[in-house]
């Protein structure tokens, strides 16, 4: 079972930002991520205000997504270095 990512449009412009590497290893992540058959074997769930949102780590980076099992997505959320990543939402 393949999953489809899909990003919003802030975390599309956040993936513009980023450093080409850095892109490319959370491009990486992502792919991978896709291929489980379940996505949060690998992620973490986040609690408080981003409660339902997962965490995924690449390096200093993190992505946030939102799993929908239903359309078997996973909603990029927002890509941001993890002294802000948290502080924008």
């Amino acid at each position: 079972m393949a999953w489809r990512i899909e990003f919003t449009k802030n975390a599309d412009k956040a993936m513009r930002k980023l450093d080409k590497g850095v892109a490319a290893r959370v491009f990486d992540e992502l792919e991978e991520v896709a291929q489980l058959e379940d996505p949060r074997s690998r992620g973490k769930a986040l609690t408080g205000n981003l409660a339902g949102v997962w965490r995924y780590r690449v390096g200093d980076y993190r992505i946030l997504c939102d799993i929908n099992d239903g359309r078997l997505v996973i909603l990029v959320v927002d890509v941001a270095h993890r002294r802000e990543v948290y502080r924008r939402r």
